[in-house]
């Protein structure tokens, strides 16, 4: 699994104009190919009376699945510049709609192509691009005695304390990076001379939003 990479979490749009051309860029974020398929299939239906419905995607964490397509543009114009937002800022995940209804004035093909990439990116911006990490959960009970301890540990560290829950102990949920997990277990290991109990948990990845850390479903 990547320890980090790039994506968006929530469907977006944004439109803008070319020569009286407008071109409305919708992205989603998807997990498989057939629901990029689904997604596109639905965007050709509401926008039937469109001149062009364009789109790329890309899936996986090495991106093996890229595909892209023109829709009638010249070739190279539409499809290619979408899917080279993507491969630019290496965005996974993701597939992109540009919708252009055509204005009347022939935009060229640099024109074409600056537009399509154009729409791609603002659409992806209107999503908000974001960084999704790799973490794992980790359960720590100590003694009230050492509670402050571990607590001090776990914030001047940077993890993230996720809850803590208090019976006749102390437990905290805390969500480590992968990479930082090692170097964790050992602070906590020497502030407490081994006494705090540590069970692992789930790993999945998480992202901030609004200051707070949003776990994503794998």
């Amino acid at each position: 699994m990547l320890e980090q990479y790039k994506t968006i979490i929530k469907q977006g749009q944004a439109e803008i104009i070319e020569k009286k051309s407008r071109f409305v860029a919708t992205v989603c974020p998807i997990k498989t190919e057939e629901q990029a398929k689904i997604f596109i299939e639905d965007l050709k239906k509401k926008y039937w009376n469109a001149t062009h419905n364009v789109f790329a995607y890309q899936i996986g964490e090495r991106n093996e699945i890229q595909r892209f397509s023109d829709d009638g543009e010249p070739q190279g114009t539409a499809g290619m510049p979408v899917l080279d937002v993507l491969q630019r800022e290496n965005i996974k995940n993701v597939v992109i709609v540009v919708t252009r209804y055509f204005g009347g004035t022939l935009l060229g093909t640099g024109g074409l192509v600056r537009a399509y990439g154009k729409a791609a990116k603002q659409g992806l911006l209107s999503a908000g691009i974001c960084e999704v990490t790799l973490y794992k959960k980790y359960h720590v009970t100590v003694s009230y005695t050492d509670s402050g301890k571990v607590q001090y540990e776990i914030l001047q560290n940077g993890y993230d304390l996720y809850d803590t829950l208090y019976a006749e102990n102390v437990t905290y949920i805390v969500l480590v990076k992968i990479g930082q997990d090692n170097a964790f277990l050992k602070n906590i290991v020497d502030v407490t001379s081994n006494r705090a109990e540590i069970k692992e948990h789930d790993t999945f990845y998480a992202t901030w939003l609004n200051d707070k850390l949003e776990i994503i479903e794998n």
